[in-house]
């Protein structure tokens, strides 16, 4: 009788492993990508020595935002606006540029308006900002073409701002260049903004764009600005660029967490310093992050590139229900994917006494969080507050910015930027993403309905070292295909019904 009932409990316990791994493979088999028609990226007419060219001698402006109290700096800029005019006078003449954002008596950002045909038709906005971080002082040698030299080769343009972010700016007066030059006068109004303090914030330049249409009563369908590139390499198991179209980016908070003790002489310490005290409030925020999780923009970031996985890594993705923890614990060992999962929580900066042998009285640490966009400002300062859980710890805000909005993946302006994607790039993969980082273009969701951020150029992990760092470069076949995909986008964007 027992061995009947163990049998019958067997049979079972083995149909249910059948029924599951049933289940596993058939949400599997269901989990692939959609079919997309192959073509080939449609053929650039376009010089690439004068695109070149003409970075180059974007880059040699030093037009290094976060010193513009510097009258040399000023100077800078303005040899660069009047560069621009002299290097695009079709642009100038067709679409004269207001100059904007007062900043020590300066305007520096410029808004062209190319006016459409039909009025009825919501505008759109193209942008990129041209003002550059500096270099970090002791390692120019460490570059290997002086960094404001804009040095050309046989496949690339190095320097400061080749990638972020005089590239776009110089692809979008190329774009507009070329289409004046055939004719073409677009149905909806396109707005181009070059603006110069995303480096800073955007409080001056940025903000005065955003201003200035608001009293002009402009409601934008969508803009376009920074935020993601074509990325090749970034996800394992895919082989192909994915085009993250960012629909959202995190906000920004920086808190001071001064911790108080006696102080003293060192050679009697208490049992515990302001720098002890410190030190465990740190660990804890250390051990106890935002929650966080696959869900929201990252699910569906996911959701789009697993597809394309070879079908042992799909599984996994298929049946999150299952295996969805273990996705998470792999995502959360890298700082990429894991600023992709929740609020981030980064201890920057530390001061405490001022001397060695003094005890200091007060200990404090800078702590900068990139807000997830499921997290208020003040949702993360009760979190530091119950975490640290100290009396003897002060919880400063410095600055907050809240995250942004989350935009339409559904919208036709993003689907129109993956088609014209797959149209100059080929049979890439479109997903909506989130910017890790922060950028001025959150500010133009005041005036638009949907917020776009993704630049048209395909970066490898090699390629993302120069970002604010050393060797800062960018391929010239990047370039043309930027000013092609700036070119069709305008003229898909315009063909709308």
């Amino acid at each position: 009788m027992q061995t009947k009932i163990l049998n019958r409990c067997l049979a079972g316990a083995g149909l249910a492993v059948l029924l599951l791994a049933s289940v596993i493979v058939i949400r599997t088999l269901s989990f692939t990508a959609p079919t997309v028609a192959e073509s080939e990226p449609e053929p650039l007419d376009l010089d690439a020595s004068t695109i070149a060219m003409h970075l180059s001698e974007a880059i040699q402006f030093r037009t290094i935002s976060s010193q513009l109290e510097q009258s040399e700096t000023q100077r800078e800029f303005h040899n660069f606006i009047d560069w621009l005019a002299a290097t695009y006078p079709q642009v100038h003449s067709a679409m004269p540029p207001q100059r904007l954002g007062k900043q020590d008596g300066q305007a520096f950002s410029l808004l062209f308006t190319w006016p459409g045909k039909n009025a009825q038709l919501p505008a759109i906005l193209l942008s990129a900002h041209y003002d550059v971080v500096p270099v970090i002082p002791g390692t120019e040698a460490e570059w290997q073409h002086p960094p404001y030299a804009g040095s050309v080769d046989d496949t690339h343009i190095w320097g400061r701002g080749a990638l972020d972010d005089k590239s776009a700016a110089i692809a979008l007066m190329e774009a507009a260049t070329g289409l004046l030059q055939q004719g073409y006068q677009p149905e909806r109004t396109v707005y181009i903004s070059l603006t110069s303090d995303e480096e800073t914030g955007g409080d001056h330049g940025t903000a005065a764009v955003v201003e200035k249409l608001q009293s002009e009563g402009v409601q934008l369908d969508w803009s376009l600005d920074e935020g993601s590139f074509l990325l090749h390499g970034f996800i394992p198991g895919v082989d192909a660029p994915v085009a993250s179209i960012n629909v959202a980016e995190k906000g920004y908070l920086t808190v001071d967490l001064v911790a108080r003790s006696q102080g003293g002489h060192s050679s009697m310490p208490p049992p515990e310093t302001a720098v002890d005290i410190l030190a465990q409030a740190l660990v804890r925020l250390n051990r106890n992050p935002l929650p966080g999780g696959l869900e929201g923009l990252s699910q569906k970031l996911f959701d789009a590139t697993a597809r394309h996985m070879p079908f042992e890594k799909r599984l996994m993705f298929a049946n999150q229900w299952l295996f969805g923890s273990g996705i998470e614990a792999v995502m959360e060992k890298q700082g990429s994917t894991a600023a992709m999962l929740r609020t981030t929580t980064a201890p920057t900066m530390l001061s405490a006494s001022v001397k060695e042998n003094v005890l200091p009285i007060t200990a404090t640490a800078t702590v900068n969080f990139r807000l997830h966009p499921r997290d208020s400002i003040d949702d993360v300062l009760q979190h530091v507050e119950t975490v640290i859980d100290d009396e003897r710890i002060d919880v400063v805000m410095r600055t907050g910015t809240s995250a942004s909005r989350v935009s339409s993946n559904e919208a036709p302006g993003f689907h129109l930027l993956a088609e014209t994607s797959r149209a100059v790039f080929g049979p890439v993969i479109t997903a909506p993403g989130l910017t890790i980082a922060g950028t001025d273009s959150r500010r133009y969701e005041e005036v638009a309905d949907n917020n776009y951020r993704f630049n048209p150029m395909l970066v490898t992990r090699e390629d993302v070292h120069g970002f604010h760092g050393t060797n800062e470069r960018i391929s010239i076949d990047n370039m043309v295909k930027a000013t092609g995909f700036y070119q069709a986008l305008i003229r898909n964007a315009n063909s709308e019904p």
